[in-house]
């Protein structure tokens, strides 16, 4: 069973990397099996949960796996990947904050929170100015996640498993993000949206030029039965939406709004069910 997670992905050529993970990531690359994108977020899966469940649980696995993902551009190999402890530690600093304190303690033992909370900060010191390559949403994809992405780049696969994902080169997502970071913030007030694609746009700097950007469904393709996935077209109803607000439509801008929000309401219900 999958994580009903969403995953933004940056995925770059050899060449971003320090020397010794480029031979590190040259040589996963020579492997001659390497697990594809659904077995990795699988693996991951299985292990998070084997540590949510050990006694005591830990905030984070001992070491990465060493996998990424991989996808070729024109023949070139770009790589995302895994850091599976940098996500861990930043999973858990986004649950500190969002959750009273007594909360926190029951899941976790003081220890292991501590523990997390200093590898996290020796990681940053060790990393100026780096960011983890992957993001993750729970039971939903972010609505300033589409803005990256024009609709003609969706891509649903059904076999053997549902796979619905966007993917567009770095110049392209980062242009369409600083377009739309522009439009909003001309024509509506500060909100989450808002906040939502300038995190984006601010993260997506970070990376190199050459590299690809990938929204990837994860697990919420299990949420959607198969008439609803071929029906999405969330990154085109953002799109439309920008574009309306931007020649001073602001009634049709609320219409593809209220269509995404439509098209999510039975996967939020299912995550407040929960």
């Amino acid at each position: 069973m999958p994580p009903y997670a969403a995953f933004l992905r940056v995925y770059e050529p050899l060449e971003a990397f320090p020397d010794g993970e480029r031979q590190h990531w040259l040589r996963y690359l020579r492997a001659p099996e390497r697990p594809d994108s659904a077995d990795l977020v699988a693996a991951e899966h299985a292990a998070a949960l084997s540590r949510a469940t050990a006694l005591p649980p830990l905030a984070a696995p001992e070491r990465d796996s060493g996998h990424a993902y991989v996808l070729h551009l024109d023949g070139v190999p770009l790589v995302c990947p895994g850091q599976e402890r940098l996500r861990s530690w930043l999973a858990l600093e986004a649950f500190r904050s969002s959750n009273p304190p007594a909360l926190v303690g029951a899941v976790l033992q003081p220890e292991a929170v501590r523990a997390a909370a200093e590898a996290l900060a020796q990681w940053r010191a060790d990393h100026p100015g780096r960011q983890p390559r992957i993001l993750t949403a729970t039971w939903r994809v972010p609505t300033g996640w589409f803005a990256a992405f024009a609709g003609r780049e969706r891509e649903l696969h059904t076999d053997p498993v549902p796979v619905l994902r966007y993917r567009a080169t770095m110049a392209d997502a980062r242009r369409r993000m600083a377009r739309a970071l522009a439009v909003l913030r001309r024509n509506l007030e500060d909100g989450t949206v808002t906040h939502e694609v300038e995190s984006v746009a601010r993260w997506l700097e970070e990376f190199h030029p050459r590299g690809v950007v990938e929204l990837d469904y994860g697990g919420l393709v299990g949420l959607l039965d198969p008439t609803a996935l071929e029906a999405d077209t969330s990154a085109a109803d953002v799109a439309e939406g920008l574009a309306s607000l931007a020649a001073g439509a602001p009634q049709d801008a609320a219409a593809s709004y209220a269509r995404l929000l439509e098209r999510w309401r039975a996967v939020q219900a299912l995550a407040q069910a929960g």
